[in-house]
């Protein structure tokens, strides 16, 4: 059974970090951002903690269903046209921060923050993957 102290904690957590995921966004102009972000990890931890304790199920078959929801919302993300895909990091980002808040929801601390470490840090990879590009156009 986790306390109710400790639902406080992964609550607040799953903000903070879909808010820290949603900062990393807002650098650029995307269709989801700050808001989107916090509520996705945080709805996923609800969900995993709705599933431990009030539910009492499996938290695999509630993870399940958060990922196929998910699926829909990172689909709306992505936008084809003139032979172009766009979204598709949006998309990937919506999905990997619902795995946070999964994490996050369980109780799985060390897992979340590197995972969060990592979504960080391959938001920010854009700024490198540019000058690159940039540079090998000269």
């Amino acid at each position: 059974m986790i306390s109710e102290i400790d639902i406080l904690v992964r609550i607040i957590a799953a903000t903070l970090f879909g808010l820290a995921v949603g900062t990393a966004r807002r650098q650029h102009p995307h269709p989801a951002g700050l808001r989107t972000f916090a509520f996705i990890c945080l709805g996923s931890a609800l969900y995993t903690i709705a599933s431990i304790t009030i539910i009492g199920t499996d938290p695999g078959r509630v993870a399940a269903q958060v990922v196929t929801g998910v699926g829909f919302l990172g689909a709306g993300a992505i936008w084809k046209g003139k032979g172009v895909s766009t979204g598709l990091t949006t998309a990937a980002g919506i999905w990997a921060t619902a795995a946070l808040g999964l994490l996050v929801g369980l109780g799985q601390w060390v897992a979340a923050i590197a995972s969060l470490a990592i979504i960080l840090a391959l938001f920010h990879f854009k700024k490198f993957t540019r000058s690159k590009k940039k540079k090998k156009k000269k």
